[in-house]
């Protein structure tokens, strides 16, 4: 199965400088374990110990997963997974 993830600006680094990657998992947590062995370092800049990061914010097909059921949230082949840091200011 396989899922497009497109990586901030931000996390670049973790990719190479690629765009977008390619990940498997039948989940959104098994998707970021997944893309953590080929991009080491990334999963943990996206899940703390009490789940997602708070000022990370992640769309599978532009929906919110928070609304999906954040890591377990389900993934598809085809489905597109964005990843989003959060933005804040005054």
């Amino acid at each position: 199965m396989a899922v497009q993830v497109r990586v901030p600006t931000i996390l670049r680094n973790y990719t190479g400088g690629s765009k977008v990657v390619e990940g498997a998992g039948e989940t959104l947590g098994a998707l970021f374990e997944d893309l953590d062995t080929r991009h080491a370092g990334l999963r943990g800049r996206l899940v703390a110990d009490e789940g997602l990061h708070r000022f990370v914010n992640v769309y599978i097909n532009d929906e919110d997963v928070r609304f999906l059921g954040g890591l377990d949230a389900k993934l598809s082949d085809g489905d597109n997974v964005t990843i989003l840091p959060a933005v804040a200011g005054g």
